[in-house]
C-alpha cells in the first residue's frame, strides 16, 4: 500500500485523465458502502441512466469490480487497458488498486457512462479513488478498522473517511453518533460543502425474509408504501435511507430524472441491476448455504441480530477473518447463533490461522473443528448440517469467495 494520490494522478495523466469526463458519486465508509453504491446504481439504471459502479474486493472475479448496468467488464477490455497502463506500471510501479481504478476509470470514459457509483477502497482521503470531483460524496458511517493505517480512534477515521467531502459538492451520511458526526460537519464547514443527514427517515416494516424486505418509507415529503428492497436484514434499512436521500440529491441538484417506478424497480432488483452478490445471500439450496460478506466486529453483530429476527435455525458457521481484524469480538457474536463452527483460512497471506480461531470458538465454549482450507471446510460443513441444515458462511471476501467457487467447482 502506498497511501496518497501521487501514484494515480500520474496513471491519470497517462490515460488523458479519464476521472474527468464521467460524473460520479463517491462513497466511503467503514460499513455498508457496498450496498448503498448498489441501490444507487440499480435505481439510476432503472431509471435508464447507463451506471458504471466500481466497488472492491472481488468474490470470485477480477471482473466483478467494474461493472455497467450490473455487467462486469468485459476480460478483453480489462487486457486492452491493462497493456495501454505496462510501460506506466513499469516504470512507476503503482499499487494494486491504484492501477486497478485506472483501469475502471478508463472504462468507464470510453464506455461513456451517465454516471458512475465508486467506492473508495480504504479511509478517504489518501485512497486513489479520491481523484474524483464527484456530484456528490456519501459517508456510510465510521467504525474502528485498519487502526495501524487510518489511526487508533474513530474521529481519527472519521477525519480520514471525511477527505472525500470536495469543496462545494453536496455530502450526505448515515453517520448518527454526535461525537464522530462533528469531524464530518467541520470537514463539511471548511469546504463550503451543504451537509444532508441520510439519517431522518421512519420506516414501518412489513414483512422481513431471506428474499429481502417490504416496508413504508418515509423522509420528509418523500413517501413510499409496500417498498420491496431486495437484499435482505435489516441493517439494510441505514442503506436504503442513504440511498434515496443520495438520487433525491442527484435530481435536485444535478438535473437527474428518477421517477418512483424506477426506484421501485430498482430496490426490487438491486442484485440483478447491480450485480451485487455476498449480502445474506443464499447460494444453496439442499443445504440451505447462506454467504455474507461481514467483515469486521459491527457488521457481525447486524448480521447476527438480522439471523435472529429472522427466526433461521442455528447453522454451522464457516468462518474465516483476515489479520488485522478484531477477530474476538466478531467470534463472541458468531458463538450467539452458532451450531457449531467450521475455522478456515483462505488463500491469501492475510489471512489469520484457521486455529487462532478455533482457539477463540473454544473460549466461547463453540463447539468447532478447524479446517485446511475453505474448499475442505465447505465439505466438513456440509456433512455436519446435512440435507436438513444450514451454513452461514462469513468473516470475510476472500472466505466467501472461495466457498461459492467450491460449491461450483470452480477457481477464485
Amino acid at each position: 500500500m502506498k497511501f496518497g494520490l501521487e501514484g494515480i494522478s500520474r496513471l491519470m495523466k497517462e490515460l488523458k485523465n479519464p476521472h474527468k469526463k464521467f460524473r460520479s458519486v463517491h462513497i466511503a465508509g467503514t460499513n455498508g458502502k457496498g450496498s448503498t453504491a448498489s441501490m444507487v446504481a440499480a435505481i439510476l439504471t432503472a431509471a435508464g441512466y447507463r451506471t458504471g459502479l466500481y466497488t472492491s474486493p472481488h468474490l470470485l472475479n477480477f471482473e466483478e469490480r467494474m461493472r455497467i448496468d450490473g455487467r462486469p467488464i468485459p476480460r478483453k477490455a480489462v487486457v486492452d487497458l491493462a497493456t495501454r497502463l505496462s510501460r506506466s506500471i513499469k516504470k512507476y510501479h503503482p499499487t494494486f488498486f491504484e492501477a486497478t481504478t485506472a483501469i475502471a476509470f478508463a472504462y468507464f470514459a470510453e464506455e461513456e457512462v451517465d454516471i458512475a457509483i465508486v467506492e473508495t477502497g480504504l479511509g478517504g482521503r489518501l485512497d486513489s479513488t479520491n481523484v474524483l470531483r464527484p456530484l456528490a460524496s456519501v459517508i456510510t458511517n465510521v467504525g474502528l478498522e485498519h487502526t495501524e493505517l487510518l489511526g487508533n480512534t474513530l474521529e481519527k477515521i472519521a477525519f480520514e473517511k471525511a477527505g472525500i467531502v470536495k469543496e462545494g459538492i453536496p455530502c450526505i451520511t448515515g453517520i448518527r453518533n454526535s461525537r464522530i458526526l462533528s469531524v464530518v460537519k467541520s470537514a463539511c464547514k471548511e469546504k463550503h460543502a451543504p451537509l444532508t443527514l441520510g439519517t431522518t427517515y421512519k420506516t414501518r416494516i412489513r414483512e422481513s425474509t431471506l428474499k429481502g424486505t417490504l416496508l413504508d418509507f418515509t423522509s420528509g415529503d418523500v413517501s413510499y408504501k409496500r417498498l420491496l428492497v431486495s437484499l435482505p436484514g435489516l441493517y439494510q434499512l441505514r442503506n436504503l435511507g442513504l440511498a434515496l436521500a443520495t438520487v433525491q440529491m442527484l435530481q435536485q441538484h444535478s438535473k437527474f430524472i428518477v421517477n418512483e417506478d424506477a426506484i421501485r424497480t430498482g430496490l426490487s432488483r438491486v442484485q440483478e441491476l447491480s450485480g451485487l452478490s455476498g449480502r445474506l445471500t443464499a447460494i444453496h439450496e439442499v443445504p440451505l448455504i447462506i454467504a455474507d460478506v461481514a467483515h469486521n466486529a459491527d457488521a457481525t453483530r447486524s448480521l447476527v441480530e438480522t439471523w435472529k429476527r429472522l427466526k433461521m435455525q442455528k447453522p454451522v458457521v464457516v468462518f474465516g477473518v483476515v489479520r488485522d481484524k478484531d477477530y474476538s469480538s466478531m467470534v463472541r457474536e458468531i458463538a450467539r447463533i452458532a451450531e457449531q463452527a467450521v475455522t478456515v483460512a483462505a488463500r491469501t497471506p492475510r489471512s489469520r490461522p484457521a486455529s487462532d480461531l478455533a482457539a477463540a470458538f473454544e473460549r466461547e465454549k463453540c463447539k468447532n473443528v478447524a479446517a485446511l482450507s475453505v474448499e475442505e471446510g465447505m465439505r466438513i460443513a456440509i456433512q455436519l448440517a446435512g440435507q436438513n441444515g444450514t451454513i452461514l458462511v462469513t468473516g470475510s471476501h476472500f472466505v466467501v469467495g472461495e466457498a461459492m467457487a467450491a460449491l461450483g467447482r470452480k477457481r477464485a
